[in-house]
Formats: C-alpha cells, sequence, structure tokens
C-alpha cells in the first residue's frame, strides 16, 4: 500500500456531528476523484455508523469519536474508521434481518447495518485498547 497520510477528525459523538463528519469525507473523497454514486454509498454507511455511536456507544452519558480517512491508490481503495471508547458493540456479529418480511413482521432494529454490509465492500471490527475500531472499506 503506497504510503498516504491518514486523516483524521475528532468530534463529540452526537447526531448533530453528522454533518461535519460527512463534509470532512466527502471532501476526501471529492480529492480523489470518487465518483458520485459511490460517494453516495459511502455517506449512507457513514451515517448509519456514527448515528449508532452517537445513539448508543456512550448512552446516558456522551463521548467523542474519531473518524480516520485513507486511501490506496494503487488498489484505488478507500479505508474509513471510526473509533470510539464506548461500550463494546461488533456490528458485523449482528443477525442480517429478514428482508423476506414486510416492515411490519420484521423486528425492529438491523436493518441500518445489513444495508452497510451491502453497500461497502468489506468491514472490519476489533476492540483495542478499551475501544471499538470499525473500518469501512470500498473500492471507488
Amino acid at each position: 500500500m503506497e504510503e498516504n497520510p491518514v486523516k483524521q477528525i475528532t468530534l463529540p459523538a452526537t447526531v448533530d456531528s453528522i454533518p461535519a463528519v460527512t463534509a470532512f469525507i466527502d471532501a476526501e473523497l471529492e480529492e480523489i476523484g470518487c465518483p458520485m454514486p459511490v460517494q453516495f454509498k459511502i455517506d449512507i454507511a457513514l451515517d448509519e455508523i456514527f448515528g449508532n455511536i452517537a445513539h448508543y456507544a456512550y448512552a446516558p452519558g456522551t463521548g467523542e469519536a474519531t473518524v480516520e480517512f485513507e486511501f490506496d491508490e494503487e488498489t484505488r481503495t478507500v479505508f474509513i474508521t471510526l473509533t470510539d471508547a464506548g461500550r463494546p458493540y461488533n456490528p458485523t456479529e449482528s443477525a442480517d434481518p429478514d428482508v423476506s418480511l414486510s416492515a411490519e413482521e420484521r423486528k425492529v432494529g438491523g436493518l441500518g447495518i445489513y444495508l452497510v454490509k451491502k453497500t461497502m465492500d468489506g468491514i472490519r471490527y476489533r476492540y483495542e485498547n478499551q475501544r471499538n475500531v470499525l473500518t469501512l472499506i470500498k473500492k471507488i
């Protein structure tokens, strides 16, 4: 992987921070010539993951989340890593919802993570140094 500097932003883990996180990532994606349909998928995944951190990681308290952006020019792959010090949670282990059921029949929850799994090329999770570290991987 070519050496590209990792760019990052740390913000309060609140829903109010989502526009700033999206603007940060979108600026990086535009700089590397990311096609708009791919950027849209990344934005939706980012909104879902950061929203989950905002709602659940520190509840009922608050904390911070760091978002890192890395791009591998050689493979044209974007790596977006979200880190928080909230309660441990591995979304990659969540069961996929039964999408064959109607919205009324399905259990509440899980659809957002399912969407992220379907739109990203990979998702990696680890719990390290008392922190959740989730990486979204997308080829552009």
